[in-house]
């Protein structure tokens, strides 16, 4: 039943519905819209790897604004997405970042849990437990080895600063690797633990140095490069490299 037949059996027009997914470049791809209460235009991004397409819009935007949007810069999204990545699945054979070192993935449902082996020619995450459960087994683990990292790193720091943190909490958020409100809780995406773990330490650094500073002026800056030497090459990594880490497809 299209919306022509609806508007003529009901006298008005049907009240538009934003779509699950869009088809771009000639491949479906989710649309994710979200409202932001501090918005204040449509902003849209592509999902590393090109698994989502994400507008954040301003409170009560109207869906036929979305809509007219999406049409207008349809043409934007097409051109991102054809040189986007590929989603990397997580399946036996690939290769893992893990605290910059690189981890042949290895299926053993011999094995209990999750095992790390260093091998002359390379390291080895072997995973046991059923094959359809591999994905969240890996992503499980990434989430425990980020936990326990970042823990230690914002201690060390907070110590350095004179104040601790309220709470510590893991997402896997695109826009931004980690935030800090002004009662100190903290929030860092799991997958900061693939990068080299002087990367980690430059994001808890950045984050806890809001304790002091919750600003990006130069007091803020002069902090974290005292808590942190090498601040200069994590932001670098982050700019470059970061967006590599979202091509990893842990499903959902």
């Amino acid at each position: 039943m299209g919306a022509g037949f609806l508007e003529r059996l009901t006298g008005r027009a049907a009240r538009p519905v934003l779509p699950e997914t869009l088809v771009l470049a000639g491949r479906p791809v989710r649309l994710d819209v979200r409202e932001h209460p501090t918005a204040r235009r449509i902003v849209m991004r592509l999902a590393p790897g090109g698994g989502a397409l994400r507008i954040t819009v301003p409170r009560r935007t109207p869906v036929r604004t979305v809509l007219a949007f999406l049409e207008r810069h349809r043409g934007w999204a097409e051109e991102r997405l054809q040189g986007a990545p590929g989603r990397i699945a997580i399946v036996p054979g690939i290769h893992l970042p893990l605290r910059g070192e690189t981890w042949r993935l290895v299926h053993d449902p011999a094995v209990r849990g999750v095992r790390f082996e260093r091998h002359a020619d390379e390291p080895i995450l072997r995973v046991g437990g059923e094959a359809p459960h591999l994905a969240r087994r890996v992503r499980d683990l990434l989430k425990r080895e980020a936990r326990a990292d970042l823990q230690a790193a914002v201690d060390r720091h907070a110590a350095a600063v004179g104040l601790l943190p309220r709470s510590l909490t893991l997402k896997d958020t695109v826009s931004r690797w980690g935030s800090c409100t002004a009662d100190r809780r903290l929030a860092f995406s799991w997958r900061i633990v693939m990068a080299p773990p002087g990367v980690l330490d430059y994001l808890a650094a950045h984050e806890v140095a809001h304790f002091r500073e919750m600003n990006h002026a130069p007091a803020f800056w002069a902090l974290c490069r005292s808590l942190c030497p090498e601040t200069e090459t994590g932001r670098r990594w982050l700019k470059e490299k970061g967006p590599g880490l979202h091509a990893y497809d842990f499903g959902p």
